[in-house]
């Protein structure tokens, strides 16, 4: 197996490049639009052909660059079925391995972030996306989130994994670049340790978190796979635009 952690500085977003080292096909997951170019770049480097890119659930923060990474190298759109996405090649359902090469990924719908979330397991890794952060989560307050939902989301799939399971997550605000299993059920405050439904579900309401300044943007974009809104105002328009820098992780 090949993979590659990639960072996006703006929404701080890392995408996952894998790829089958016998047939040289590759996935990219939670890929970003301003970053496209980057991410061809390290497949060429790697000498990977990018067969499809995988979302793990429809983001409010950054625009996907699936559209157009289809349009540049013809790699198919695999994204949750239950977000019933048009544009999408590929359904991923729980139960469906989805299959890449050597690759077999185990697909698990982790609701809670939002309803149509999705995490992926492959072998001793689990791609959680905004389900499951480093000493964190994804917030629950929008998208058809759920606090409960989420709490068991975790503690009853992704917490049930091996305890050595390496944990690659969606995003991370302080530089950190994988954890485990293992670290964040003994350390993660807010799903870690003994924390109960109700101490999860009472936290998570009083976050009190301002409103994301770019979802009314971003969630109509990804439901078309990454077609970047015209119109946008200036101070947002640097997430349709190719990145001067994104450092990879």
């Amino acid at each position: 197996m090949i993979i590659r952690q990639l960072f996006e500085p703006l929404s701080s977003t890392y995408s996952y490049l894998i790829a089958c080292e016998e047939t040289r096909l590759a996935v990219l997951i939670d890929p970003v639009l301003p970053s496209w170019e980057r991410d061809l770049s390290v497949a060429r480097s790697l000498d990977v052909k990018l067969a499809y890119t995988l979302e793990t659930h429809i983001h409010a923060d950054h625009v996907t660059s699936a559209l157009r990474l289809k349009g540049e190298v013809g790699s198919k759109i695999a994204a949750p079925a239950i977000d019933r996405l048009p544009c999408a090649d590929v359904g991923i359902e729980e139960g469906k391995p989805f299959a890449v090469g050597s690759l077999t990924f185990t697909p698990l719908h982790t609701p809670g972030h939002t309803d149509g979330h999705f995490s992926y397991a492959l072998g001793d890794r689990v791609f959680t996306g905004d389900a499951l952060l480093i000493d964190g989560c994804g917030r629950t307050d929008f998208q058809n989130g759920d606090a409960a939902t989420l709490y068991r989301s975790v503690r009853e799939k992704l917490f049930t994994l091996p305890a050595d399971t390496l944990v690659f997550p969606a995003h991370d605000y302080q530089g950190r670049h994988v954890s485990t299993v293992a670290q964040e059920k003994q350390r993660n405050p807010r799903l870690g340790h003994e924390r109960s439904l109700a101490d999860f579900v009472q936290l998570m309401t009083e976050l009190k978190l301002p409103y994301p300044k770019f979802i009314d943007y971003a969630v109509p974009a990804n439901r078309q796979c990454g077609h970047c809104p015209q119109h946008l105002p200036g101070e947002l328009k640097e997430y349709c635009e190719q990145m001067t820098s994104s450092p990879q992780g």
